[in-house]
């Protein structure tokens, strides 16, 4: 479990809540806790956390209907935490891109 952070989430909703509460998103290794997700993100961004939310998103069904046959499936199951930052502090997920 070298990876707690995969990815950050980077959509309209959290952009919204980043510019007024201070909290961001990111997809986290499915075996991490919450102490281990705040150590990895005051290492990693130089940060001080206040809170941390977690919660396990399921997969969605999808179908696609092409000209021979219907595919069906499912999308990935994964592991989402919200964290919220001292007041003042920021993150910028944008200097990557």
């Amino acid at each position: 479990m070298d990876q707690i952070l995969i990815r950050p989430i980077i959509t309209e909703k959290m952009t919204a809540q980043s510019e007024k509460e201070g909290r961001y998103g990111f997809v986290v290794d499915r075996d991490s806790n919450k102490v281990q997700i705040k150590d990895a993100i005051e290492k990693a961004y130089g940060v001080t956390v206040t809170g941390i939310r977690t919660m396990i998103v399921r997969g969605k069904s999808r179908t696609r209907y092409t000209k021979t046959d219907i595919l069906r499936g499912r999308t990935s199951a994964y592991k989402k935490a919200i964290v919220t930052l001292q007041d003042g502090e920021t993150i910028d997920l944008y200097s990557s891109i």
